[in-house]
């Protein structure tokens, strides 16, 4: 739920949109996220660099939470 709060605009699940991000920028497939990867990773690809940067608008997080 937050991060469909955050995001707003997409029907992704928490799971689905982890996986997604996963799967984009752990060049390792380690399963985890480095500071270092995840920089390159959104460098690299535009698509998700918007996602994130959309995610950082609060004004849908203060809406869900004003509706309760």
């Amino acid at each position: 739920q937050a991060i469909q709060a955050i995001n707003g605009y997409t029907s992704m699940s928490a799971e689905e949109f982890t996986n997604m991000v996963f799967q984009k920028i752990d060049l390792n497939k380690d399963g985890e996220l480095t500071l270092e990867e995840f920089i390159n990773g959104l460098e690299k690809d535009k698509d998700l660099m918007e996602l994130i940067e959309k995610s950082f608008d609060l004004s849908k997080i203060l809406k869900v939470i004003q509706n309760g």
